[in-house]
């Protein structure tokens, strides 16, 4: 079941400048900060009460973070649900006619399980169902 908001993520052309701002400008403490081959980014997260910000940075220049970015310069890439049973969430979903990006979840950031909804099942907006390690 979804259970919260998990994260806003937003696309950085520079993924250092905006830790920075979200540091010094913004004032929000860095949590850390992640390589996630398997989807291609370099991601930085910042705690917000009850949720936070991920911002997502293509690894090595490749992925669909880096298409994003040359299309649309940067600017909020997608907002994740918590999920505490992402199989029968997807499950769900599915019967009810979501499309996915891919058959099944794959490994996120902080060993975490992801999938995502494809925006035309969401009225333009990208969703990610994220179910975290049981040690996160």
């Amino acid at each position: 079941m979804i259970t919260a908001l998990d994260h806003i993520a937003i696309a950085v052309p520079d993924l250092q400048a905006s830790i920075k701002r979200f540091m010094d400008d913004f004032g929000i403490a860095l949590d850390g900060t992640e390589d996630v081959e398997a989807a291609l980014t370099s991601t930085a997260f910042f705690s917000m009460e009850g949720t936070s910000i991920e911002l997502v940075h293509p690894l090595d220049g490749q992925g669909p973070i880096a298409k994003y970015l040359e299309k649309k310069g940067g600017g909020i890439h997608h907002i994740c649900f918590r999920s505490d049973d992402i199989d029968g969430d997807v499950e769900r979903l599915k019967a009810k006619g979501y499309q996915f990006l891919s058959d099944a979840p794959k490994q996120g950031a902080h060993n975490s399980r992801v999938i995502f909804i494809h925006p035309k099942s969401c009225d333009g907006v990208l969703i990610e169902i994220n179910q975290p390690a049981a040690d996160h």
